[in-house]
């Protein structure tokens, strides 16, 4: 299995449904976004190393303005990390996989 395939892209449709129980990682980007890309294998990475604990989302900001919005998305790439629906956690920019898993675990372990 690709860790592509375990990221999903999610519309505003979908998106309260997705976040609804246990730890989400949701990656605000768009196509033309340079660091966007630079940030999309380190996203696939954590889907693969955590896709027993937790979900990954992509939400395209230009397919789903109102999401980015309503989450205050001003620049790209954004993770939102999500604990049962509530909002917990912001990383704006190109992170370090170190980083985004410091802040992952924070939420993941709590779950024991």
């Amino acid at each position: 299995m690709m860790a592509s395939d375990l990221v999903k892209n999610v519309t505003e449709k979908d998106f309260d449904n997705e976040i609804a129980k246990g730890v989400t990682m949701v990656d605000f980007w768009a196509e033309w976004c340079g660091p966007c890309r630079m940030l999309a294998p380190v996203v696939d990475q954590i889907a693969a190393k955590y896709k027993d604990k937790m979900k990954v989302l992509k939400v395209n900001v230009d397919d789903e303005p109102g999401l980015a919005n309503k989450f205050g998305i001003r620049g790209i790439p954004t993770l939102l990390l999500f604990k049962d629906a509530k909002q917990v956690e912001t990383l704006v920019g190109v992170r370090p996989l170190a980083e985004i898993e410091t802040a992952l675990k924070k939420h993941l372990e709590e779950k024991k």
